[in-house]
């Protein structure tokens, strides 16, 4: 086995980080727990393993279908919460419907339709965080800011999605601080949606921001980060997230 105890000190980094950034918000649950979830697209099921037996980071991310595929049988899954966080293509939503416990990314109707018809087939109900594009750009993926609520409302018609939140990808910035703006609106809108109209019972999950954007993502209310490459990253290298 690799030594991997450069993990240790990451995950240790990102933790304080993290607390930090949560004595800093000012939201309207400033006492919802923040969940780290590990982004693995730029690893491997060693590394993913070690970090949920040895470190004890039980919700990690996947970004690509076929590479959830390739490495399902070596994943030690007892315990572990695979999250799919990438683009999902409608006729590959059969190959993950019975792996994963949310789908971060729905963002159209037609994405709708096929989970619920695969969920159906399972018998399962699958959680799910309608994506947001809050920089509305051309090249991302997410529904337009000003169609969210009505998309939030159509889901209703599917008995075997379960509406969970909201996911956003903010644009890629020079600064921190240049993320925030992002995160407040999109903040804002995902708590208008959820309190004033469709579900004003549990809270709603928010994910935002990544490993170089997660600490304005919490303090504007984030209640999952998603990070890798600072979780990742050996010393003697750094890969993109």
């Amino acid at each position: 086995m690799n030594d991997l105890s450069y993990m240790d000190r990451n995950l240790a980094e990102i933790r304080t980080r993290m607390e930090e950034a949560k004595r800093r918000r000012k939201d309207s649950f400033p006492d919802t727990d923040v969940t780290l979830l590990a982004a693995i697209k730029y690893t491997d099921a060693e590394h993913v393993n070690y970090l949920h037996r040895v470190l004890g980071v039980h919700d990690v991310g996947e970004n690509r279908v076929q590479q959830l595929l390739e490495r399902w049988d070596q994943l030690d899954r007892e315990g572990l919460r695979i999250h799919f966080i990438g683009k999902l293509q409608s006729n590959k939503v059969k190959y993950i419907i019975d792996k994963v416990c949310m789908i971060h990314s729905l963002d159209s109707p037609s994405l709708a339709k096929e989970i619920e018809r695969q969920a159906a087939k399972r018998g399962v109900i699958m959680d799910v965080l309608a994506e947001i594009n809050s920089g509305k750009e051309e090249n991302k993926s997410g529904l337009d800011p000003g169609e969210v609520e009505a998309f939030c409302k159509s889901l209703a018609d599917y008995p075997h999605i379960r509406l969970r939140g909201f996911m956003t990808m903010a644009p890629k910035c020079e600064k921190k601080e240049d993320y925030r703006k992002y995160f407040r609106e999109t903040y804002e809108q995902c708590l208008d949606i959820w309190t004033k109209k469709l579900y004003n019972i549990d809270r709603p999950i928010i994910s935002m921001g990544m490993s170089e954007s997660f600490e304005p993502a919490i303090e504007e209310g984030s209640t999952v980060v998603r990070v890798g490459r600072a979780l990742f990253a050996e010393p003697t290298a750094a890969k993109e997230e």
